[in-house]
C-alpha cells in the first residue's frame, strides 16, 4: 500500500471471504468477476487467491492510474497474470483498465474482455460530504477523496451502478452483485438493486462488529 490509494479495512476481507465460500466457481465451470473501483485490488486479487486455480478472470477498473498501477503490481507480487496458459498449469488471471463510472461511456469501457460478468463487486466512495469533512486528518490527509467522498448523500455511485445494470448486459442472467456499503446506507442501496428488475433475492451482510456492511443480489 501506498498513498494516496484507500488502505483496505478488515470489514471488506470479512465479507469477499463470505463471498467465496458462497460462489464456488471450479476449472470445469470458471467465471468471470468485474471489481467496480478496484483500488489496490485487494477484493478480485483476495478471490483470485480463495478460488481455485483456472476458476476465475477477474478484471478491475478505476479512475485512478495510481491506484491501476498498485494494483497490478499487487497482483505481479501474488503471482496472479493477466493470461493463463491452460496447457501448462490454469491460472486465475487479473486484468485492469482505467473507467469512470459515472461516465456515460462507462459499460463499454468497463466491459473491454469478460463480458457479461458472472459476479459484479464494489467497495466505492459511499462518505457523504458532511462526514467527509470530519474525518480524522489520518484518513484525509494520506487517502484520495475520490476513493471516499460518494456525493453529497454518499449514495451517487451506488444509483450509477444501479443505473448500469439496469441498462446493460454487464452482468450474467444468473449473475451475483456484491457492494460494500456506509452507516445507514443498506436499506437504501438494497432497494435501488430491487428497482433494478434485475434480482430475484437480495439480503443484507452484517460485518464482524454487527453492522450492515454489504448489498447482496442474486438475478
Amino acid at each position: 500500500m501506498r498513498p494516496p490509494i484507500l488502505i483496505p479495512r478488515p470489514e471488506t476481507e470479512h465479507w469477499v471471504t463470505k463471498l467465496a465460500e458462497t460462489v464456488r466457481p471450479s476449472t470445469q465451470k470458471p467465471i468471470s468477476l468485474l471489481d467496480l473501483g478496484t483500488g489496490s485490488g485487494c477484493i478480485p486479487l483476495l478471490l483470485c487467491h480463495l478460488w481455485p486455480a483456472g476458476s476465475v478472470k477477474a478484471h478491475a477498473v478505476d479512475i485512478s492510474p495510481h491506484a491501476l498501477s498498485l494494483a497490478q503490481e499487487n497482483a505481479q507480487r501474488t503471482g496472479i497474470l493477466p493470461h493463463s496458459d491452460h496447457e501448462k498449469k490454469p491460472r486465475n488471471t487479473f486484468t485492469t483498465s482505467m473507467a469512470n463510472l459515472l461516465a456515460e461511456d462507462f459499460p463499454d469501457t468497463a466491459s473491454r474482455s469478460n463480458s457479461p460478468f458472472d459476479v459484479i463487486t464494489s467497495n466505492p466512495p459511499y462518505i457523504p460530504w458532511k462526514e467527509y469533512l470530519e474525518l480524522p486528518r489520518s484518513v484525509s490527509d494520506f487517502e484520495d477523496p475520490k476513493a471516499l467522498f460518494g456525493g453529497p448523500s454518499g449514495l451517487e455511485f451506488y444509483h450509477a451502478i444501479s443505473r448500469l445494470i439496469s441498462r446493460s448486459d454487464l452482468l450474467k442472467p444468473d449473475g451475483i452483485v456484491a457492494l460494500e456499503v456506509g452507516h445507514d446506507q443498506a436499506d437504501t442501496v438494497e432497494a435501488l438493486m430491487r428497482d433494478t428488475g434485475r434480482f430475484r433475492r437480495t439480503e443484507v451482510w452484517l460485518d464482524p462488529w454487527g453492522k450492515q456492511r454489504t448489498v447482496i443480489a442474486q438475478a
